[in-house]
This record gives C-alpha cells, sequence and structure tokens, in this order.
C-alpha cells in the first residue's frame, strides 16, 4: 500500500526562490548540438592544471596534516597576506591582512553580505542592468532595490539622487567589464562615485572579477582605494575563478575591520571556514609571481575570441542591432530593436541549436528591456562563434519588417 507524502512546509523565504535564469539555459547547452554563448565560464584553455597539481603535491607532501585540518574562519594567514599586498596594483597601498577574509568563492561573499546589511524592505541600489547572480542572492533577503541608471559609459554617480540614496544600505557595482553588460567605469565616474557615496554615506560594494582580464585601454585604479581617498566606504570583493579556475572556489572580501568581525560571524554559522587545503594550494601556485606569467596569456585567448564574435556581429547583425565593445572580461551587451522581444528570439534560436541569455533577469528595480541579451564569447570556437552569429543575425532580421543584414 503507498502512501501519498504531504507537501512540505517550506520557509516563506524557500517559497520565493526561484531557479537562475542561466542555469535553466544551460540545460539545454549541454546538448552537444547547440552553440551556446550563454554561460558566464572561463575558458578552460586557461586553467593552469600543472601547476595547481603540483600546488596540491607540494602543499599535501610538505603540510598535509595541517592542510586537512580545521583552519581560522578568517582564512589561511600567508593567503590573506598576499591578498592585501597585491591590492596595491589597483591603488589600494595600505590594505593590512586584518581586513581580508577569504571565502569559498565571490558568491559565497555576496549570501554573506546580504545577510549583513538587508532586512526586508531595505533599500539596496543597483546597476541596471546587474549581475544576475548578484540579484538572485541578494532577493533571498528581501530588499526593495532601486535601479541606477547607466549607459555605454557603466553606472551614472549623477544618477545617485538625494532620493535614491537616503537610507540606502549599499551600492552594489562592478566597475571592469561589467556583467553583463562588458562596460567599464571610467575615472571621472569612479571618482564621482566614491565622492557621492562618502557624501551620502553609502558603502559600496565593489565586485571585480574580472579585472586582471584587461586587453584593451589603460588599467585603472579600484574603487578600494579611490573610496579610502575619499573617505568612502567599499568592500571589495575578489575571486580566484578567472584568473586560475572556478573548480576551486575561492574567493576573498576586502573591508574595514568592523565590517570584517561581522563577517566572520555569518561564515562560522555558514561553513566555520573556506576549505584549508584549497587556500593552502593556492597561494603555493601564486606566490612567487606566477599570475604575471600565467595572466598575459589568458589575456590574449579571451582577446582573439571577442575579436572574433565583435568581427562576425559586424558582418551578420542588422544594421540597426547595437552593442558593446568590452575591453575585457568575457561578455558583450546587444541592444535589438524595440519590438523584438528576447526570450521569444531565445526560443527560436534554440530551435537553431543557437543559446544566449535574454536580458530581462538582469534588471532588478525597473521595467526590464526585453529587447536585450548577453553574449559571451570565451568558450567558443571561432567557426562556432560565426556560425552562431549568422543564424543569430538571420533570425533577427527575420524577427520584424524592415530590418536588413548589414
Amino acid at each position: 500500500m503507498s502512501v501519498t507524502p504531504q507537501p512540505y512546509t517550506f520557509s516563506q523565504r524557500a517559497q520565493k526562490i526561484t531557479s537562475s535564469a542561466i542555469r535553466e539555459i544551460l540545460k539545454v547547452t549541454e546538448r552537444p548540438e547547440i552553440i551556446s554563448f550563454a554561460g558566464g565560464l572561463p575558458a578552460p584553455k586557461g586553467f593552469p592544471v600543472d601547476a595547481i597539481n603540483t600546488a596540491f603535491d607540494n602543499v599535501l607532501r610538505q603540510n598535509g596534516r595541517s592542510a586537512l585540518q580545521y583552519g581560522p574562519t578568517e582564512g589561511y594567514a600567508p593567503l590573506r597576506a598576499w591578498v592585501a599586498q597585491d591590492l596595491a596594483r589597483v591603488g589600494a597601498n595600505d590594505v593590512s591582512p586584518e581586513e581580508v577574509l577569504i571565502v569559498s568563492g565571490s558568491q559565497q561573499a555576496l549570501d554573506m553580505l546580504g545577510k549583513l546589511f538587508i532586512d526586508p524592505g531595505s533599500k539596496v541600489l543597483v546597476e541596471s542592468p546587474s549581475y544576475l547572480g548578484a540579484l538572485q542572492s541578494f532577493s533571498l533577503f528581501e530588499p526593495a532595490y532601486q535601479a541606477v541608471p547607466t549607459d555605454l559609459g557603466g553606472l551614472i554617480p549623477k544618477g545617485l539622487t538625494d532620493e535614491r540614496v537616503q537610507d540606502a544600505r549599499f551600492i552594489y557595482a562592478l566597475p571592469n567589464f561589467q556583467n553583463p553588460t562588458g562596460t567599464t567605469l571610467n575615472l571621472e565616474r569612479r571618482k564621482a562615485l566614491v565622492q557621492r557615496c562618502a557624501q551620502a554615506n553609502v558603502p559600496i560594494i565593489e565586485d571585480d572579477p574580472y579585472g586582471d582580464l584587461r586587453y584593451a585601454g589603460e588599467d585603472l585604479p579600484g574603487l578600494l582605494g579611490l573610496g579610502r581617498a575619499a573617505g568612502a566606504t567599499v568592500i571589495r570583493l575578489g575571486t580566484f575563478s578567472k584568473v586560475l579556475a572556478p573548480g576551486l572556489r575561492l574567493g576573498y572580501i576586502v573591508a574595514p575591520r568592523p565590517i570584517i568581525a561581522k563577517l566572520v560571524q555569518i561564515k562560522q554559522a555558514t561553513d566555520l571556514h573556506t576549505a584549508t587545503l584549497t587556500q593552502m594550494a593556492v597561494y603555493e601556485t601564486i606566490k612567487s609571481g606566477f599570475l604575471k606569467t600565467h595572466l598575459p596569456a589568458v589575456r590574449e585567448l579571451y582577446k582573439q575570441q571577442c575579436g572574433y564574435m565583435l568581427t562576425a556581429m559586424q558582418e551578420f547583425f542588422p544594421s540597426d542591432v547595437t552593442w558593446t565593445k568590452p575591453e575585457g572580461g568575457m561578455f558583450l551587451w546587444v541592444t535589438l530593436p524595440g519590438h523584438i522581444d528576447s526570450n521569444e528570439l531565445l526560443q527560436r534560436a534554440i530551435q537553431n541549436k543557437v543559446a544566449f541569455v535574454p536580458g530581462e533577469p538582469f534588471y532588478a528595480g525597473v521595467t526590464p528591456q526585453t529587447n536585450t541579451l548577453r553574449l559571451s564569447f570565451v568558450t567558443v570556437p571561432e567557426e562556432k562563434i560565426r556560425e552562431g552569429i549568422a543564424t543569430l543575425g538571420r533570425l533577427i532580421a527575420e524577427s520584424g519588417t524592415g530590418l536588413k543584414a548589414a
């Protein structure tokens, strides 16, 4: 005799959780015939397998018992010191190791910061559009999003009006090669942003997973250093996912000590500490300057991939379609004629064995622009980029009267 299971009683928070739009699309892209521009995955060609393998071997051989033991919540001390010192590259010269917390990927950092700052109904400022993973993480804590306008130059500091910033818990921003748009905040806007937030006493969460992947233009100082000079509170998130490998699940938070102290308590209740073995192996990999020789090859690979896609778009996309031209990172942003819904376009694209991410889920606190989409170029071979973009160009042209291929 079978018994019909009773429905589970989930928390109200759990009942409001929805699946990531990107993760749902990735289920489709597992089919080998699909040309996928959807995933935000680093190129596996850039993973330093041999160097990481050697590092794990060395750590286990030399410090195996320590590496396999519990560790401090704050993280492995030599790795924290390395992060603090490395931040001088982006203009933050006075960071102490005590201001660094090692976390299990920057996605965990977003979750922890949501727990720290957001109550139901708290005002949270985000770019429009913004990183979907952050929106998904913060939304668990039921914020009231306020969208800050952006353009091809990124976030517009003048959009931080008195009304917008009043009582805001923080502003979340990606100044370098933003996900999803690929745009970069210029120096003038960076200075204006930190000055405005200092004036309004609004903390800035600077998420910078792609900053080391610049392949065009000039390096710019990070918000952390600029913010300290201006008297603003800047919380910087970094990750080893894009410079080494995402499977390591290793990131860090840099923040004033009172914030770190509270985050340590949150992390203790979350997972005690980040994996000791992984921290020690990453430090073993990078401690002698490995990234200085490793990253140029990764940047060149991404530059080539971006170039392949931009060239194909110029050839195959209709003339009234526009797109960003990133100086680094993994993404570019496409704006279609207003009458085209990218959600509907996606369904037709999948039928034609091409996938991308529609723009709608990247918007919060504002009516989404459904005529937008995100393309990722780093994991697709050149010939497949050309084939996939040609298909998309044809489908866009077929989506409305009067559209002609360029």
